[in-house]
């Protein structure tokens, strides 16, 4: 095993570290497990506990990056880049289908108004949007800028633009499902770079089919520890669900990149180090993870 006579070992957002997994580094070992990412829903913490295993992540590297990115597939897909871009390479000037609006005045919905939500937030305002929120925990910052917070039926009755900030816990795994898709204006727009598992693919699918979703933009994805990270141009994508969104021209997906800038990647190699250093040192890490934290924040 790669991780035999190592005290501490380094994953990533799609990593899994479970029960079984956690036992198995325990027995060659392993004291710290250092996430490389914010999220640490891929972590049994009870059984890191029980097993004595620290586990430390970064819990801040570069909000600004995911929340640049969200702004940018939210301009894509309204003004069509995507499909124009295509067209024009071959050659193709018409104009037909690549109808857009202005962001000015559309009322948006953020889930999740945490670093990455308020950097969305904050963006947004100098569009002129009309911002709405809902967070368990609403922020007096993001409020001051002009947030309306609502329920979240409010919020998704209201939005033609609803994006996800929220981390991955037992309340919002699928926090977007049918349910949640039948009360939606038709026609919204809905971006997801949170989690995965934040949203139910197939509840999206048959909401794009029906046209209550108009526009839907992907940085994660549920199945993604299959397909993510990894170059498979050369062979057949096995997950159908993931397939069929690809058919859709209102749908765009990138590879969980959201956080993929140089300061963000300079910040999470800072903050890892730091963890590995601080554990090395006194026993604890810089960012430690507790059992009673069994969800991120």
């Amino acid at each position: 095993m790669l991780a035999r006579d190592c005290e501490a070992v380094c994953i990533f957002a799609n990593d899994r570290a479970d029960a079984a997994v956690l036992q198995a580094l325990q027995a060659e070992g392993v004291r710290l497990v250092v996430l490389r990412c914010a999220g640490f829903n891929n972590v049994d913490l009870a059984a890191a506990n029980r097993l004595r295993i620290t586990v430390a992540r970064v819990p801040r590297y570069s909000p600004e990056a995911v929340a640049e990115h969200t702004i940018a597939m939210i301009l894509a897909l309204n003004r069509n880049i995507h499909r124009a871009y295509a067209r024009v390479r071959e050659g193709n000037f018409a104009l037909e289908g690549l109808l857009g609006f202005n962001l000015a005045e559309r009322t948006v919905g953020i889930v999740g108004t945490g670093a990455i939500g308020a950097a969305v937030a904050r963006a947004l305002r100098g569009f002129g949007c009309s911002l709405i929120a809902h967070d368990p925990h609403p922020d007096q910052g993001v409020a001051a800028l002009g947030v309306e917070y609502v329920p979240f039926p409010t919020l998704l009755e209201r939005a033609q633009v609803i994006t996800l900030h929220c981390p991955l816990t037992p309340q919002t795994y699928h926090l977007i499902d049918a349910t949640a898709v039948a009360r939606m204006r038709r026609g919204v727009m809905l971006i997801n770079t949170s989690r995965g598992a934040v949203v139910e693919t197939r509840a999206v699918v048959d909401g794009l089919k029906e046209g209550t979703i108009g526009h839907l933009g992907l940085d994660v994805y549920e199945e993604e520890g299959d397909l993510f990270f990894q170059n498979l141009s050369d062979t057949v994508i096995q997950d159908d669900v993931f397939a069929r969104l690809l058919t859709f021209p209102n749908v765009l997906i990138t590879g969980h990149q959201a956080f993929f800038t140089v300061e963000a990647l300079t910040a999470i190699c800072a903050t890892t180090i730091d963890n590995i250093t601080r554990f090395e040192s006194t026993g604890s890490a810089v960012h430690e993870v507790s059992v009673e934290k069994l969800s991120p924040t």
